[in-house]
């Protein structure tokens, strides 16, 4: 079998709402897509959903590493030798992550597609079906109330509240959430590298009364002491997102035991293999971890379920990120029901655009 035909396309999908974080308001998400023909009629797709502030790209970038490196690389290769395909684009897109998952999730998809199985038991279907969170951006109070309670009717069990901004703002939105949705709903605080360490604690003092589940990056992602402090210094897990980046940064944070848990986003690392690689680690540390997204079409939050379904310390997901996007190509690719993500029944990746 060879690979006959590359093709990749950009897509620009509106959000429904914009909303806040503590270092950017997002109001649209630019997707590329990938597809593989194979000599033998079977298609794999994946997608890149590249950012600025995080991944470090954008999709111009990606579209240039797939017409300079990743087309040429690929094209009449065999695209069942997986590991050889990413290891000899490891190199040249440095700096790609999210081009470098777009690659990792096609291949993933044929090679799914080859066996007839699903990308999950590939790897081992630990579970078949996982606990989405859902985020509230940064809102005011009766306006972060109301979204929750709207969550909550829609039969979400977990939410995710962003903050980083204003400190008296973030602890009042905790605790009247919790008031609102009672005691039975996860909820969990994403300060997006917002707080000093001071304010960090003092988040997590004052809000006792509201259980928070987790606090995910409080402090700047280039200062690992401050997060480090802040795990030592609360009773609650501590995440780190921004500050995991590839598998040396999940090396770095186990090794000096930084943080509790990390977030693992395809779009960060890389793709599927090597978030694998990363969930080693973190397992070898005792580390849980999350499966995390950006602002990415159905497609690539069915890949990074498919890589939760997998092991078993990926205890939590945040896949969301589809669900605000108006026209998303791969709308259906994943399951939603009551704030439970299924994969499909199709092979692969479970859809063909």
């Amino acid at each position: 079998m060879k690979i006959t035909q590359l093709e990749v396309w950009r897509v620009d999908m509106l959000l429904e709402e914009p909303y806040q974080i503590a270092y950017q308001t997002v109001s649209c998400a630019s997707n590329i897509f990938l597809k593989i023909e194979t000599s033998q009629g079977i298609m794999g797709f994946g997608c890149a959903a590249p950012d600025p502030d995080v991944t470090g790209e954008s999709p111009e970038s990606v579209i240039t590493a797939f017409e300079d490196i990743i087309h040429p690389l690929l094209i009449k290769a065999n695209p069942i030798r997986i590991a050889l395909l990413l290891s000899k684009l490891e190199k040249p897109l440095i700096g790609q992550p999210s081009a470098l998952a777009m690659v990792d999730m096609a291949l993933h998809d044929i090679l799914g597609k080859i066996s007839g199985l699903p990308v999950y038991q590939l790897f081992g279907a630990f579970r078949d079906r996982m606990k989405t969170s859902i985020t509230i951006g940064i809102l005011p109070v009766d306006a972060t109330i109301a979204r929750a309670k709207k969550y909550l009717a829609q039969g979400f069990k977990s939410i995710k509240i962003k903050g980083g901004l204003d400190i008296e703002l973030d602890i009042e939105r905790v605790v009247k959430v919790r008031e609102a949705v009672g005691e039975s709903i996860e909820l969990r605080f994403d300060a997006n590298q917002g707080y000093s360490v001071e304010n960090s604690l003092r988040l997590v003092e004052e809000t006792k009364r509201a259980n928070l589940e987790l606090i995910e990056q409080p402090t700047p992602k280039g200062q690992p002491d401050l997060i480090g402090r802040v795990t030592s210094g609360v009773p609650i897990p501590v995440m780190a997102d921004e500050s995991l980046m590839n598998l040396r940064d999940a090396f770095r944070l186990a090794r000096r035991d930084l943080v509790d848990m990390v977030n693992v986003k395809l779009m960060k690392v890389g793709g599927i293999a090597e978030a694998l690689q990363v969930n080693a680690v973190a397992r070898s540390a005792g580390l849980e971890v999350m499966v995390g997204c950006m602002d990415e079409s159905a497609l690539a939050i069915a890949a990074g379920l498919h890589y939760a379904l997998a092991r078993p310390n990926v205890v939590y997901a945040d896949l969301d990120g589809h669900l605000d996007l108006k026209d998303d190509p791969a709308s259906g690719a994943v399951i939603l029901k009551d704030g439970i993500l299924f994969p499909t029944k199709l092979p692969g990746l479970g859809f063909n655009l």
